[in-house]
């Protein structure tokens, strides 16, 4: 059994071109699969032409949630409801070709227990996007106790075993690509083209990716807190410094009328430090305080299959 899972927000534009590009390449394949997918609070006809799907073709399930929790959460919920012995996450706008899954699929069968899609090539996206994502993947590499791929989304093949482990983890703030690669297993990747949007427009914009890298960044590495550590030492030791060298001036030359320009900006620099600090201190906390609540990742209000309709959930 193969499931493939896809989260769908505001996407009723592209839910025709996905599945018209997808069940061809599933049912050429002679084995059983199913398609999770997660409407994800959406609120155009996603959730209505996603049921007439699910409606005319028996391999679709389709998981609504009760409000919008975000794509990891959504991913987390089309996981938890994803039966087969292989799961394959791939986006609905078809910049990761559903025409690999037999290549991934083939590679699983002869031993592979995660099977990577790496974007070899992202001309696709704008210049700002990959740079930015290239920037992150090297931030987050060097403070992170272990590796994210570069230049690998959620678009893989993960083996039972991979996507059990994955469900376990008790968290409820979740970067899924860390936590894909934090499950670790047997790895191998191929390479392909990143396409087009097919239709529609991208629900990440350039604040969203950026709270998108911290939540990266801050849930798999205490760094930034041993960094502002270093940077408290070190100014420490310049104001010991600089302090000598006050008294030995003092000593020798007398006392001098000081400036009120450096003694404000000296004020509004280590204002600036300390507050920065605190702002690091507090995005942990923060994540602290949300896991301590132990709210579920998602809450949903119905699960439609062909001809049925279950009750939700969490």
């Amino acid at each position: 059994m193969i499931s493939i899972v896809t989260p769908f927000y505001n996407e009723e534009l592209v839910i025709h071109h996905f599945f018209v590009r997808l069940l061809p390449i599933l049912d050429g394949m002679g084995r059983p699969y199913e398609i999770v997918c997660v409407n994800d609070g959406s609120r155009d006809k996603t959730l209505a032409i996603l049921i007439e799907c699910a409606k005319a073709d028996s391999h679709i399930k389709v998981i609504d949630l009760s409000r919008n929790f975000g794509k990891e959460a959504a991913l987390t919920a089309a996981l938890d409801y994803a039966t087969g012995n292989a799961v394959i996450p791939v986006d609905c706008d078809l910049q990761d070709p559903p025409e690999l899954i037999p290549q991934m699929v083939k590679l699983w069968q002869e031993g592979a227990e995660v099977v990577l899609a790496r974007r070899a090539d992202r001309s696709s996206d704008s210049w700002m996007k990959r740079t930015s994502a290239g920037l992150f993947y090297r931030i987050h590499n060097q403070v992170s106790d272990f590796s994210i791929p570069d230049n690998v989304g959620d678009f893989r093949l993960m083996d039972r075993a991979v996507v059990d482990v994955v469900r376990s983890l008790p968290e409820t703030r979740r970067f899924m690509k860390g936590v894909f690669a934090w499950a670790g297993f047997n790895a191998v990747s191929i390479d392909y083209e990143r396409e087009l949007r097919v239709a529609g427009e991208s629900k990440f914009n350039g604040w969203k990716l950026w709270n998108f890298a911290l939540e990266g960044i801050t849930s798999f590495s205490t760094a930034p807190l041993r960094v502002w550590l270093y940077i408290g030492v070190l100014v420490a030791l310049i104001s010991m410094a600089y302090a000598s060298v006050l008294v030995i001036k003092t000593l020798y030359f007398g006392i001098d009328v000081p400036g009120y320009a450096s003694l404000l900006t000296s004020i509004l620099f280590l204002g600036g430090i300390q507050l920065i600090g605190i702002g690091v201190l507090g995005e942990y906390i923060g994540r602290v305080y949300m896991e301590t609540k132990r709210r579920p990742v998602y809450v949903v209000r119905k699960i439609y299959t062909q001809g049925s309709a279950e009750q939700s959930r969490t």
